[in-house]
């Protein structure tokens, strides 16, 4: 996420994509949601106390909720602008930590309160798995058949927006009056967030910025075209109420993973399930995809993408339980599995730029002469004579490999963040 934030901005090959299709940005959201399904399987595999367990759901979730809006809810400025402070009318609602928290509770209070139900020893053939854990397949289900029914069935009207700037205010109209749409001015994902959250609460900066449509720079960003449609200047929001209900299908797929993880205790049989999972949902992705039936879209979350992301985030999976726990490769990964200890820190201090703005607030005459503009600078950009290579080797060592080894530190000192 850091490497795709930071220097996506250079490569827009990277960044997320301004429409369908996917990059390697679109791939951190579901990548977070499976594994969140999968840890959510291994905490919950014993449950005491059901009450209890549920109490503590609900408080994991309220401080995801808390610190999903505190961070990207606009009271943060962070990296850049030294300054603290939303309006109201203004603040948005809806983000990354908020997403995990909607997916983490429905998966997690379904895995608790079916515990009972669970088998202790799986009856034999491919499918008993899937029959053991029908209850949390029929969560994932339901979430599939609102999002669908949604997607496709809801009338999306006319709607307007204003655009303020310094000297003028604008109102824009698009024109809609229709169902089904699946394009960035008229689909029933962005309605339902404008409806329900309200237009001012939406992310400004959508990445549909940068298609053709809106501007000469894509697939970076740029100036808006003079001729472009009214919807380029309108947000939206990718981290909305709709796309989050179907995004609990991706810690679905993730608990089965951790359901497999649990019940067979062979590599083979792991990777067998493992394996043939993520290969049938890379080809319904493929082929839903290709025909132009369902596009892969990170900004809809549609169905396509979800079983792209998920198939792939399975491969990705099984393919570090070869070389780290089947082959015994650890140590080339210590500093995944240090950053995964901390991730909640890392990602507020790195992803969300608060280390890098207390650094910033330390400057020398001007807020852009700093401590990390210096070496960004005169370490990267200078030596490399590149901006762009620069950028991208200073994301990697002076921030990934640096948080890396700032959690390394904080592991050997056994100082862990937990919500």
């Amino acid at each position: 996420m850091i490497l795709v934030d930071d220097a996506g901005g250079s490569y827009a090959r990277i960044d997320h994509s301004p429409w369908n299709g996917c990059t390697l940005a679109d791939f951190v959201m579901p990548f977070f949601l499976f594994i969140v399904g999968v840890a959510i399987a291994l905490a919950l595999k014993k449950i005491p106390k059901i009450k209890d367990a549920i109490k503590k759901i609900c408080l994991r979730t309220l401080k995801l909720l808390f610190w999903g809006v505190l961070l990207q809810g606009g009271y943060s400025h962070a990296p850049n602008d030294l300054v603290y402070g939303v309006d109201m009318k203004l603040i948005r609602w809806c983000g990354i930590l908020q997403r995990i928290a909607l997916v983490y509770f429905i998966v997690a209070v379904i895995e608790t309160l079916t515990t009972k139900r669970r088998p202790t020893v799986l009856e034999p053939g491919y499918s008993s798995i899937f029959t053991a854990y029908r209850w949390q397949w029929l969560g994932g289900f339901v979430a599939f058949v609102i999002y669908m029914t949604t997607t496709y069935s809801l009338y999306v009207p006319d709607w307007s927006f204003v655009v303020s700037t310094d000297s003028e205010t604008t109102q824009y109209t698009v024109k809609c009056g229709m169902r089904g749409h699946l394009g960035p001015a008229c689909n029933a994902v962005g309605y339902v967030d404008r409806e329900v959250w309200g237009i001012n609460h939406l992310y400004i900066y959508p990445v549909w910025q940068r298609l053709k449509a809106c501007t000469h720079s894509s697939p970076s960003s740029g100036q808006i075209r003079e001729d472009a449609p009214s919807w380029c200047r309108a947000p939206f929001e990718p981290e909305g109420l709709l796309s989050s209900i179907l995004a609990i299908l991706s810690g679905t797929i993730g608990i089965h993973y951790g359901h497999v993880l649990i019940h067979f205790k062979g590599h083979s049989e792991r990777l067998k399930q493992w394996v043939s999972m993520a290969l049938g949902l890379l080809i319904v992705a493929i082929i839903l995809h290709f025909t132009d039936a369902i596009p892969i879209n990170k900004q809809l979350y549609s169905f396509s993408y979800v079983c792209f992301t998920a198939g792939a985030a399975g491969i990705v999976f099984s393919a570090f339980y070869i070389l780290i726990d089947v082959w015994g490769w650890r140590t080339p990964f210590l500093l995944l599995e240090w950053i995964g200890m901390n991730a909640m820190l890392i990602y507020v201090l790195g992803a969300q730029g608060i280390l890098p703005a207390f650094v910033n607030g330390w400057y020398y005459k001007s807020t852009n002469n700093t401590l990390v503009f210096w070496i960004q600078k005169h370490v990267f950009n200078n030596v490399w004579k590149s901006e762009r290579l620069g950028t991208l080797l200073y994301v990697i060592f002076a921030e990934i490999t640096f948080y890396g080894v700032l959690s390394g530190i904080l592991h050997k000192l056994g100082i862990y963040w937990k919500l």
